[in-house]
């Protein structure tokens, strides 16, 4: 999704992501594969009613799976900015994982004690060709160990449009990731989605085949 923590060389995840809206709050439990920052296979394990819904990325392509009526979709660029299942995260946050690196500029913007933490600020420009959303993305990490605390997106007018809090790190094989991850949107004050990685392993033996249209509708 928007952190790479779960995106590792082979990796397998099962998280449960919490949804949090002024009309309603949902949890779906999700297991999820990845190759790299490039492909990813997600599936909705639960509640019932979203059992099998699946989305393939590759690359900057994302497809969706619907059990129900048996049909995978293409998101088309119309829609990248719309919610994936319903929560703060939006198709286009995974898509851009993987081009991060290519469409923004970054530099150190600040080093130093923070709250009690001595940190390092990275503030992320975009180039001027890139087609992106966020007019500057600031993220903050530990000098110790480099775990991420927070990153704050800014819109084209640099106002700050949402925030990822980074927390409760956690040993999940030989690394060390936060454990738990919270959107909020300044937009819709109270409102949040947090996902929590139930478990975490790296440096799998995957199918060849895995990221693929078949193993999308097949349900892995």
């Amino acid at each position: 999704m928007v952190d790479d923590l779960w995106r590792g060389k082979n990796s397998h995840a099962k998280m449960t992501m919490t949804v949090k809206t002024k009309r309603y709050e949902r949890t779906l439990k999700i297991e999820a594969w990845s190759e790299g920052t490039e492909k990813s296979l997600m599936q909705i394990l639960a509640p019932k009613k979203d059992r099998g819904v699946a989305t393939l990325k590759v690359e900057k392509n994302i497809w969706n799976y619907l059990p129900k009526v048996n049909r995978v979709t293409k998101i088309p660029a119309s829609m990248m900015m719309g919610s994936w299942m319903g929560s703060h995260f939006t198709n286009d946050d995974l898509v851009k994982e993987s081009s991060f690196e290519k469409d923004y500029m970054s530099e150190l913007s600040f080093t130093g004690s923070r709250e009690g933490k001595e940190i390092y600020e990275v503030t992320s420009m975009p180039r001027p060709e890139a087609a992106v959303v966020w007019g500057k993305v600031v993220t903050i990490v530990t000098q110790k160990d480099l775990l991420p605390l927070k990153a704050l997106y800014y819109d084209e007018e640099g106002v700050l449009a949402r925030e990822l809090v980074f927390l409760e790190p956690k040993q999940f094989g030989s690394r060390t990731v936060p454990a738990v991850l919270r959107l909020t949107s300044t937009e819709k004050p109270g409102e949040h989605t947090t996902v929590r990685y139930d478990s975490l392993t790296y440096d799998l033996k995957l199918p060849v085949d895995l990221f693929s249209l078949r193993r999308l509708r097949s349900g892995r």
